[in-house]
Order: C-alpha cells, then sequence, then structure tokens
C-alpha cells in the first residue's frame, strides 16, 4: 500500500506537515480509515475486521519497516506487525541470502540483500532508497509534504483501478467519519517507548540491539564493515546542512584509543535520538569504518547505537570494623587526584568512621569538603601535610633548611584557627618555594592539633632510614601524637636508590615499618597506617602518571607508587608480615582512636554567614537619603507607585541587614562622584529603587513615567505601551508649563533580591579603569581598616588545553601513539586538578573591625608571589589574598566588586577635553539615535566606508562605540534598525545572552513573528511579559529565573506551563523561552547603553575629541602607527591583507578594529599629525590643529614606561641627538632605528655636535 496508490485518496490535511487521512474507495476493503503521522513516523488505522487489517499490514513487509508506531483501532500493534514481518523475512528468504546476525536491522542491505528478482514487489532495489553515505539503512521513507500534496491534486482526477492488484481490495466509505470518533485519543499518541534519556528501548539509532561482540578501537586500523565499539561519548554534535539534511558527528573513546563517528540524515526527524546523546554518556554503536577523505583518518558510518555500560569496578569496604584514612591528598595538592564528592561518597558508602584531608601545604578543599560532608552525614578530619623546617629563618629567601613533610590535624574548633594561623604564617612569612612552617611555630600552636610522622619524606622516618639511634628516635617520636606507616609499595622506589645503600629487598622494607612500630612502643605514641592517597583506585594509576609527566625530564620515565586509598582489608593484607593482633592495631584501632579524638568541626561555620562590617545608623541614613532624594524627584507626599516601591524594598533591606552593604556601594560612589568620575554600575542592582535613590545607580527601575521637576506632577504607564522613559515624547508640564522629565525602564524589584527580597545582594560597580579604580580600592582601607581588606582569592585548576599537553608528553616519552581524541579522553583524567592561585580582578573581601579573619580563611600571596615589579621594575610587596576561594566565602564575608571599566574613563577624558557635562546629554537625541540605523549623522555613505573596511556592518554609524562596535551586533542593528533607547537595551540585552538572538530572536523578527519590542531579549521581560498577560507575579518570576539559566521553564516539579497555557501566553513565547542559555539583566543592559550612548553623542557632535579618547583608551595597545599613520589608501591596504587571512591572530584582529576606527575618521575628514618628539604625549592623543598628535607608546615595542621616561627626560630640556634621547630617554636601539623610520627623528644628529664655541 502506498500513499499514492489508487485504491486511496486524500482528504482534508491541515497544511502540508502533521497528520493526513486516506480513505479507501471501495466498499468491503479490511482497511476504511487511514491516518499518515509524517511528524511521529506513525499510522493510525480503522478497520471492520482487526485481525484481517493486521495480516494485510505484515503482509506490507519492508514499505512499512520505517514506521515507529502501528495503531489498529486504537491498540498499539507495532511490536506485533514488525516482529511479525521480520519471522516472515526469515522464512521466504533462501538460505543464502539470509542476515548472518538473527537481529541484523539491516539484512536488506549489501550481501544480504536478495537479488532483484526474488524480492517483493513492493520492495525496491537498494538504489532506489536515496541514501548517500555508505552502508545507511535502507528504509522505506514517508512521503514527503511535496508528494503528498501531488498526490492529492490528482485523486479527484484519477479513477480507482484495482483488479491487478494484491492483496486486499481497500476502498473506504464516500462520506470520511470524523477521526476523533473512530479512534480513541490514545491512537494520538507515539507509541515510542521513550526513557528519561531519550533512547528508545535503550536505542539511540536503529530498532534492534546490537549484537556481535565489541572490539578494541585500537586493533581497528583499515576499512571494516559491521565493526561493533564500547566506548564514551567524548564529544558530538548536530549539524543542520544547508541542504536542511543532517549530519551528526561524534568523538567515541575506549580503553584503547578513540575514533570519529558520523550519519548522515535525509530526513531530520529521524535523528532524535542521537540529539540525546551528551558528553560521557557510555555507548555502543555498530558501523562500517570507511577512509575519511575530509578528516584524512578513518571514521565510523554509524548504523546503530545504543546505551553501552563500561565496565567499572565497585569498591567496597565490607570489613566489620572498617578503618580510617589519615593521610589523603585531593586534587588541591597540585599532584593529587582525588576528586572531593568522590572521597567523601565513598568513604559514607564503606561506612568508615572518618576520613581525613591532608592536602600539601595548603587547606583549600575544606569550603566543599564541608558542604560534601554535610551532604552525605560523613564525618571530616580536617588537616593538612605540612612542610617542616628545624628552625626560624633570620632570611627565608636565603635560607637552605631541608624541610620534612608532617601531617597536621584538627581536633577541635581551637586547633582549626590554630591551623589557619599555620598556613597564614607559611605563605606570608616563611614561603621559599613553597609555604615552610618552622618547628618553634609548630610548638607554639600545637593546642588543638595532631601532628602525625607523616611519609617516607618526614623527618622521623628519614631518621629510620639513616639508621639513628634508638635514643634519637625515641626523642624525635616524643614530638609527634601518633607515628606513621605505609604499604610497602609506597616505599619500594628506595630499593633502587643508590642513596640508600641498606634498602635492597622487600623484608628491607617490612624491617623498616617493624623499626617504626618498635619505636612507637618505646615512645608510648601509637602507630597509624595510611595510604598517603594521591588517587582513589589503583585503576586510576594512569591518570596519576599522565600528571607527573609534567615534571619528568625528557627520554627518562619514572616509575611511580601506588599511592591509592586501601579498604580495610587491603591494608591489613599489606601488613600481613606482621603478627594479626599488630596489624589490626595499628590499621583499624589506632586511626579509629585518632578519629574519636577529633570532634566533627564546620571550618565555614553557618552562624559566620552574612557577617558584614558595622556601621552605626547605616540603615537609618539609607531610609532617609532614599526618602530624601525621592521627594526632592516626585513631591511630597509621594506619588503611589514610587511610596510602595520604597516600602517593598526596604523592608527586607532593613530587615534582613543589607542596609549597611547598600550604604557602603552609596560612599564608595560618593567618594568618586566627588572627584569628578562617573561610576556604572553592573549586574541587576539598577533593579533596586533604593539603589537608585541612594545614588549607587544611575539606573531608574520604575514604570516609565513622566516627573516634572517645578511642581513634581507625575504620571506612569504601568500598561507596558512604553518600551522606556526615555522613549517618552517631550512635553510639558500641564500644570505649570515646565518642560518634563522622562524616565523609568520597568524593572522588577525581584530580579535583583528575589521574590521575597532575601538574596543577598551582590552590588556590582564599574570604575573609571586605571587610577579611579586604584583609588576605590585605597578608599575601602580607609571604611573598613587596611587589616581587614583583602583580595578576594582565586584558585585555577588544569584546563583542557593544558591537560591535553601533559597527556602528549606522556605519551611521547613513553614512544606511546594516541589520536587526538584519545588524548581528550585521557586529559579529562587530570583535568580540575590545581595550577596556580591567583586574585579576582576587582573582588574586595571586607574582614569585620571586631573578628579575626582566621575566622573565615588564612592568607596568601596570590599566585604565592611575596614580590612584584612596579612599571619601573623596582621590587614591590605582592598581594594578599584569602587563601580560600572567594567564591567559598562571599556568602559568609563582605565581597565587593570594585571593577575598572572603559566607559566611565572616556566619559571622564571627553569631558575633560570638552567641557561638555555628560549628565546633560539627553538619551532621545535624534541625530544620535540614528547612528544605530544609518550613517547619515557621520556625514558618510555606506558604499564609502564599505569601499574601504569591507561590507560588515557598514550600513550603520556604530564602529567603536562600546556594546555595538563588534561586527556581530552591527549586524543585529542592521536586522533590526532600532529607533529608541529601549531598542537599544533590547540590542544589549541579545548580544549579551546566549542563544537569545541567533536560531531566536532573529528569526522572529525577520519572520514577522514578533516586532523588536517583543521578542525576549532579557531576563526581566519574561517576568513582566507573563505578568502583562494574567500569570501570577510568583509563577512569573520562578519562570524567569529557570529561563535566565538556561532550564527551560520548569523545575522542582512545578508545573508552570500550565499555568501559561491557561493565560493563553503564545507559542512562540514559549518556544522562545526554552531555547534560552543564558539571559542578561536589562539593569545591565540599560547602565551598558546610557554610557554608549554619551559616548555616540560625542561621536556625532564632538568627533574629533570621540576619536582623540577612543584612541587613547580604547585601542591602546592595538594601534598599528606604521600602518595607520600613513593615510587612508595604506588602511585599506592593511585590511584587505587580514581580511584575506584563513586564519588570523587575535593582535591582527584587535589591530584591524582600530584600523577601520581610523579609516572612518579620515573618510569624515581628519587626520592624524605625524608623532613629534617635541609636542606628544606619552600615551594620550593630543588635538592639534584640528588633527590627531597621537603618543609615543604608539610606537612599535615601545611601553608606557619609556614613553613616559621620554617626556620627563623631554621636560628637562628637548633632545638633541639619537644619543641624547637613547641616553636620557632611556630609549634602545632598535627603537630609536623604528622611531628613525617612521621619520619622527629625521635631521637629528647620532652624536652630539661639540662646537668650539661651547670651550
Amino acid at each position: 500500500m502506498r500513499y499514492n496508490d489508487r485504491r486511496f485518496s486524500i482528504e482534508g490535511g491541515a497544511g502540508l506537515m502533521g497528520k493526513y487521512q486516506l480513505k479507501s474507495r471501495k466498499e468491503g476493503s479490511v482497511i476504511t480509515l487511514l491516518e499518515v503521522d509524517t511528524e511521529c513516523r506513525a499510522w493510525y488505522v480503522k478497520a471492520d475486521d482487526k485481525d484481517a487489517a493486521v495480516k494485510t499490514l505484515i503482509s506490507m513487509g519492508e514499505s512499512i519497516r520505517c514506521l515507529e508506531s502501528i495503531y489498529v483501532n486504537g491498540d498499539d500493534m507495532t511490536e506485533d506487525i514488525l516482529s511479525a514481518f521480520s519471522a516472515a523475512i526469515k522464512t521466504s528468504y533462501p538460505e543464502e541470502f539470509m542476515p548472518e546476525s538473527e537481529t541484523d536491522d539491516f539484512a536488506p542491505q549489501g550481501s544480504y540483500m536478495p537479488p532483484e528478482e526474488m524480492m517483493p514487489d513492493d520492495v525496491p532495489p537498494p538504489d532506489e532508497y536515496g541514501y548517500e553515505e555508505a552502508g545507511a539503512a535502507p528504509l522505506s521513507p514517508l512521503p514527503s509534504a511535496e508528494e503528498i500534496e501531488a498526490a492529492a491534486s490528482q485523486s479527484g482526477r484519477e479513477e480507482a483501478s484495482i483488479a491487478d492488484e494484491r492483496p486486499s481490495e481497500l476502498a473506504m466509505p464516500d462520506i470520511l467519519p470524523d477521526l476523533a470518533s473512530v479512534l480513541p485519543k490514545t491512537a494520538f499518541v507515539s507509541s515510542s517507548k521513550k526513557n528519561a534519556s531519550g533512547a528508545v528501548n535503550g536505542m539511540y539509532l536503529g530498532k534492534k540491539h546490537i549484537t556481535g561482540n565489541p572490539v578494541e578501537i585500537r586493533t581497528i586500523t583499515d576499512e571494516a564493515d559491521g565493526v561493533v565499539f564500547v566506548g564514551t561519548v567524548i564529544n558530538c554534535e548536530m549539524r543542520e546542512l544547508r541542504s536542511k539534511k543532517k549530519l551528526f558527528l561524534m568523538s567515541l573513546a575506549d580503553e584503547t584509543n578513540g575514533i570519529s563517528c558520523k550519519k548522515f540524515f535525509d530526513r531530520p526527524e529521524e535523528a532524535g535520538g542521537l540529539e540525546e546523546l551528551k558528553a560521557g554518556m557510555a555507548v555502543k554503536v555498530r558501523g562500517n569504518v570507511r577512509f575519511d577523505k575530509y578528516s584524512g583518518g578513518l571514521v565510523l558510518e554509524l548504523q546503530q547505537v545504543e546505551k553501552g555500560e563500561i565496565i567499572k569496578i565497585d569498591h567496597e569496604d565490607d570489613y566489620p570494623t572498617p578503618r580510617v584514612e589519615l593521610h589523603l591528598h585531593t586534587k588541591m595538592s597540585l599532584d593529587g587526584l582525588i576528586d572531593n564528592e568522590e572521597i567523601i561518597k565513598t568513604a559514607a558508602k564503606w561506612h568508615h568512621p572518618a576520613v581525613a584531608i591532608t592536602d600539601h601545604g595548603v587547606i583549600q578543599a575544606f569550603p566543599k569538603i564541608q558542604d560534601l560532608a554535610d551532604k552525605y552525614k560523613q564525618k571530616v578530619i580536617y588537616g593538612m601535610e605540612g612542610y617542616m623546617i628545624e628552625d626560624i629563618p633570620a632570611d627565608p629567601d636565603t635560607d637552605r633548611q631541608q624541610y620534612n613533610h608532617i601531617i597536621i590535624l584538627a581536633k577541635n574548633v581551637t586547633g582549626l584557627r590554630n591551623l589557619y594561623r599555620m598556613v597564614t604564617l607559611s605563605h606570608l612569612k616563611f614561603y621559599r618555594k613553597r609555604p615552610l612552617i618552622p618547628k618553634p611555630i609548630l610548638k607554639e600552636l600545637h593546642e588543638g592539633l595532631i601532628y602525625g610522622s607523616a611519609c617516607v619524606m618526614g623527618e622521623f622516618f628519614r631518621a629510620v632510614l639513616a639508621g639513628k639511634s634508638d635514643e634519637e628516635l625515641i626523642e624525635m617520636a616524643k614530638f609527634y601524637d601518633y607515628l606513621e606507616v605505609q604499604p610497602l609499595g609506597n616505599n619500594e622506589f628506595l630499593i633502587n636508590d643508590d642513596k640508600f645503600a641498606e634498602v635492597n629487598s622487600e623484608k628491607d622494607l617490612q624491617d623498616l615499618n617493624r623499626k617504626v612500630i618498635e619505636i612507637g612502643e618505646k615512645a608510648g605514641r601509637p602507630v597509624c597506617a595510611t595510604s598517603d592517597a594521591h588517587y582513589m583506585f589503583a585503576e586510576d594509576q594512569r591518570n596519576r602518571d599522565i600528571l607527573l609527566s609534567n615534571w619528568e625530564k625528557p627520554g627518562k620515565i619514572e616509575s611511580h607508587p601506588p599511592v591509592y586509598i586501601r579498604t580495610t582489608q587491603e591494608m591489613l593484607d599489606e601488613f600481613s608480615y606482621l603478627p594479626k593482633e599488630k596489624a589490626l592495631e595499628i590499621v583499624v584501632e589506632n586511626t579509629r582512636r585518632i578519629a574519636d579524638e577529633c570532634e566533627v568541626l564546620h571550618p565555614l561555620a553557618e552562624e559566620w554567614k552574612s557577617y558584614n562590617p558595622k556601621i552605626s545608623g547605616a540603615d537609618e541614613k539609607l531610609v532617609e537619603m532614599c526618602y530624601s532624594n525621592a521627594k526632592a524627584i516626585y513631591g511630597d507626599p509621594l506619588p503611589k507607585e514610587v511610596q510602595e516601591r520604597l516600602t517593598l524594598e526596604l523592608t527586607p533591606i532593613i530587615k534582613h541587614g543589607y542596609g549597611v552593604l547598600y550604604y557602603i556601594a552609596h560612599k564608595l560612589v560618593k567618594h568618586s562622584n566627588d572627584r569628578g568620575y562617573l561610576v556604572g554600575s553592573r549586574g541587576s542592582v539598577g533593579s533596586s529603587f533604593v539603589a537608585t535613590m541612594s545614588g549607587i545607580t544611575e539606573v531608574n527601575p520604575l514604570p516609565p513615567h513622566y516627573v516634572c521637576p517645578n511642581c513634581h506632577l507625575t504620571h506612569f504607564y504601568t500598561d507596558g505601551s512604553v518600551g522606556g522613559g526615555f522613549d517618552l515624547p517631550d512635553k510639558a508640564c500641564p500644570e505649570c508649563g515646565h518642560p518634563l522629565n522622562k524616565n523609568g525602564h520597568n524593572i522588577p524589584f525581584a530580579v535583583f533580591l528575589g521574590f521575597d527580597g532575601d538574596k543577598v545582594p551582590d552590588i556590582d560597580l564599574n570604575f573609571s579603569s586605571g587610577d579611579d579604580q586604584g583609588v576605590a580600592h585605597k578608599y575601602t582601607e580607609e571604611l573598613f581598616g587596611r587589616d581587614n581588606v583583602f583580595r578576594a582569592g582565586t584558585i585555577a585548576g588544569i584546563q583542557d588545553k593544558t591537560a591535553y599537553g601533559f597527556v602528549k608528553k606522556y605519551a611521547e616519552n613513553r614512544g606511546l601513539t594516541f589520536n587526538d581524541i584519545f588524548i581528550e579522553k585521557l586529559s579529562a583524567g587530570v583535568a580540575g586538578v590545581k595550577r596556580t592561585t591567583g586574585q579576582h580582578p576587582a573582588g574586595i573581601m571586607v574582614c569585620p573591625r571586631d573578628m579575626d579573619i582566621h575566622n573565615f580563611t588564612p592568607l596568601q600571596y596570590a599566585a604565592n608571589k611575596k614580590y612584584l615589579k612596579d612599571e619601573e621594575g623596582n621590587r614591590i610587596p605582592g598581594t594578599i589574598t584569602t587563601h580560600f576561594d572567594y567564591h567559598s566565602i562571599s556568602g559568609r564575608m563582605l565581597k565587593l566588586d570594585i571593577l575598572g571599566h572603559d566607559d566611565p574613563k572616556v566619559i571622564r577624558m571627553l569631558q575633560d577635553i570638552t567641557g561638555i557635562d555628560p549628565l546633560k546629554i539627553p538619551f532621545d537625541d535624534k541625530k544620535t539615535l540614528s547612528l544605530f540605523s544609518s550613517t547619515e549623522a557621520l556625514g558618510l555613505t555606506p558604499q564609502q566606508l564599505g569601499a574601504v573596511i569591507g561590507n560588515k556592518g557598514i550600513t550603520v554609524g556604530a564602529l567603536g562605540l562600546p556594546e555595538y562596535g563588534t561586527p556581530f551586533v552591527r549586524g543585529m542593528l542592521e536586522d533590526t534598525r532600532p529607533k529608541n533607547f529601549s531598542e537599544l537595551v533590547r540590542i544589549s540585552g541579545f548580544s549579551h545572552g546566549t542563544d537569545v538572538w541567533l536560531n531566536n530572536a532573529q528569526d522572529l523578527i525577520r519572520s514577522g513573528t514578533v516586532k523588536l519590542e517583543e521578542a525576549i531579549s532579557t531576563r526581566d521581560d519574561v517576568m513582566n511579559y507573563l505578568i502583562e498577560h494574567g500569570v501570577r507575579p510568583l509563577t512569573a518570576f520562578k519562570v524567569m529565573e529557570n529561563v535566565r539559566k538556561g532550564k527551560g521553564l520548569e523545575k522542582g516539579g512545578f508545573n508552570n506551563k500550565a499555568e501559561l497555557d491557561a493565560a493563553h501566553v503564545p507559542q512562540w513565547f514559549i518556544d522562545s523561552c526554552l531555547k534560552i542559555g543564558y539571559l542578561f539583566p536589562r539593569a545591565h543592559a540599560v547602565a551598558y547603553v546610557m554610557m554608549a550612548f554619551r559616548i555616540a553623542w560625542f561621536k556625532v557632535y564632538q568627533p574629533l575629541a570621540y576619536y582623540a579618547a577612543y584612541f587613547t583608551i580604547r585601542a591602546e595597545g592595538s594601534f598599528n602607527a606604521p600602518v595607520i599613520l600613513k593615510g587612508l589608501e595604506s588602511q585599506k591596504a592593511e585590511l584587505a591583507r587580514i581580511a584575506a587571512l584563513e586564519h588570523s591572530t587575535a593582535v591582527e584582529k584587535g589591530n584591524a578594529t582600530v584600523i577601520e576606527v581610523a579609516a572612518e575618521m579620515y573618510l569624515r575628514g581628519m587626520e592624524f599629525l605625524p608623532i613629534d618628539l617635541d609636542r606628544s604625549d606619552a600615551s594620550e592623543f593630543k588635538m592639534v590643529d584640528g588633527k590627531l598628535l597621537p603618543p609615543f607608546n604608539c610606537i612599535p615595542a615601545l611601553g608606557d614606561a619609556v614613553a613616559k621616561e621620554i617626556v620627563r627626560a623631554r621636560g628637562e630640556h628637548l633632545f638633541t641627538s639619537k644619543e641624547d634621547l637613547k641616553k636620557r630617554g632611556k630609549v634602545s636601539q632598535s627603537i630609536i632605528d623604528t622611531m628613525d623610520s617612521m621619520g619622527i627623528l629625521k635631521n637629528m644628529p647620532d652624536e652630539e655636535q661639540i662646537s668650539l664655541f661651547s670651550f
């Protein structure tokens, strides 16, 4: 039965996709009604005789194998029909053409296909299936929309002729019944049995499970058919081709190597299963291996994909009284690989009474470990493996004492604080390549701490190795609270080390441990067996070898001890050479005894949460300030909208103790404003009207409104009809005739502090980069005291690229060959291990004056750099940061984000040059607005601009403008042609979001589905739109929170979709929400656009000043003076050269952007002067005689320090020769040559000219 068979005609159908109804024209047909669902690949059949219909469908054979669901009279008969059909094939085909595998999905393919003359009439030969790629399964396709439409147009003209057709005489009544009355509702539900992962019965591609034994990927070195692999998905993606077909690409790796996989789909709807695959999933695949001309390697052309199972050893510790591990290293140890969650989860699973965390010299795992300990209800002993030296050094930088390892465990809160102090001292006072702890400090801070003798690198074990006398060993042992022994494998390297002539066998290693145990008994110190674990299980050894290969010398392969965590029985087995009772004592009894001495601790205790600095009367001052400023603008009494908003915000702010945070931010901003600098707000702080009234942000979050500055008349627009207050037309006050002010951007307060106002405020501020930012940092020290302000510390792990290099080095040193996919798989095993520490570029952590910083965190130097160098090369102290990553303590300590940003700096420079107050620039200026939709205000045509810079966003005048200057955003402007401020805000939101513009809003706007002002661009749009459509505010808030994080509509079991449907929210809106990965806050966008608009105003009305500020600040480091200063033709040639490059560098791209702006300036009739040795500034472009004079730092390779030195020396007296410039200006010969080639030093003599008259 075919869709274009003359026995059927097509009735109705609401378009070219979806369901199509076919009726039989002959009475008495077995099948009376058939519906084809092209999207679900389903048939819904109505028949008078169900059994006869099923038999008919079975007899149709291959032509229906492509279906996923077959319903007969409402019953799902898919399995019955397809399985019966498969059985029929086995009995009907001659033996020589039977598939080799009984469950082979692809029997009709290749050598399995019967000759054409022996095939059923309705099964076309392979070349008719239209599959392009080799090895693809020849499934009979459903009709395309075009074919269905063609069949429908012919059905009314053609007479039924069925005398010679088989098997069933199918006809339908003239009157077609309504489908809903014929079939039950279940018939309209796809029968695909999908589980949570999207697989159909565990299968992502294909209809049957894969048979045959998998092979290792490394064994396949040439083309092969029917290959089966089991491995892990390293990465995968589904691409939509220009032909509208889809291409699935996947990198697969097992434990031996990796291979690329691909699959083409003629019909995109067939790709759904594979779209559910994600990196890290285990899969079993089958296909043909072919040489791929595109990649130059072997590729698996996929035929089947299903869930796989990677064999993983299930480690159990079922000993009745399990041991405690007292020596263990996480990824914070530089050479440790133990994942925080894995060790805590495993310890809980093994029922270990406790587990100790003892990283090398640091305690940076504590915050996350604490959360995990609470999650799994597992006791943790917080400790560290320190580096002990004997004496306090007179000068740590020159001291050469040998260090020894020591285990330090915290028994109680006192010990924890002492451990914190110890970490601070070791990092700030005694750091030399590693954080050292003098023994006197250990003695002084011993209270609340337990000391263990550590490993072979410990002082005590070294003494045993050295053959010290028992008396000396006993005296040494008494310093420790317990002694440590480890499995023989940990110390096996001693046998092959020439330094230890007395250690030559396993027995010698046993004797060393026996000596430790003996001394422990004599000294009255317990001995504990520890793993010194650096990785979890024995099978993880390769990962540590890869990690440590970074320190290997080329050609020298080092073996590393098996330092993995042992179960209780494994550890008892390690000490089986001891009497059973003694082994049990050191493995179980003593370790549990040490654990019992340690209390359950919380390094970041809950009661410290939100310990903010105290400023007397901050709440009262904030409230008074807000009402005073609000009344000054809106009058007294306040309008209802203003009063309600202030009450809504101030109530939770004061209740939750956030008033002091607002007041501190107010003080910081005011300090900069008083010095003449604008401060921009970031994030969603502009959602708070209290922040507006306290001067923290310029953004006004109230609904769009007019307000009279004279009589305080107000008019608010709360119906969503106005995008923003700046868009309102100019109007005079109807009461007093004074021009009305316009403001308000309609931003909900919930975006900032949550629906209940209880989210800790995160107030981020953009200070003028450079000088003002530095002053703001110093001002925090004045506010809170120098000893209470610290930079926010960061911790960086090994990133993918670095890990990739580790694996390559590991393979090269061992003569191994891995392909890129396998290298990527192995690199995941070392990614995330701590690499270095640093500082947040703007984060300041503030400790309350009445508290010790060690209640929160130890301290250290950023990147452990005790000294830095200033611009002149002088040595200065390093930056002190928090030892813990700031994320882990920012909820407990106040974190201020004092960021540096170029926009306030540019505006300050423009104000200084022109004398124009930027605060008086109107945000509805027509000529400025026109820049974002045309080049007319620049006096240029797109053709003029395109002739020089190419055809990238040349129909708008946004080159060089913040937020809008990139080719990508200029393309948005060309698509949308924004006409007012609120639409500019939308463009900003689109550009900062993820999956908000491309394949989303752009398509909706281009197709005319929505207008620019309707599309979702910021998170606030979601909440406002839903509330305007009658959705409850709480639901609207929840949906916004989910969508902005890329989590769709639902979270936590809420049925938000049902409420949206009930409110008749349009489908385009819901679909758009589901695509979004991240949404920008409108308050942030408004703040950015306000700054950008002011700068754009100067571009229109003060162009030379604009370009001076742009090249001074925005183009710093990217101004290619030798090219730009030669003029327009030189600029045009360089842009063409860069554009022609297949892969341009980041430097070339940055240079091209600056050259484009320079070309625009030239086209507008302005130009540069040559760099002038007598007049140029060190770093600032100057306006001279209607032209721009470039500074010295534009000269290639001439840095700021030398530029400043040239200006300083010139101030004494002008340079008289190249020799003089070189000597007094501290300019190198190579730069002298560059300056000479640029014509800067023309007519200047090489050396000083000595005149007779000078004597």
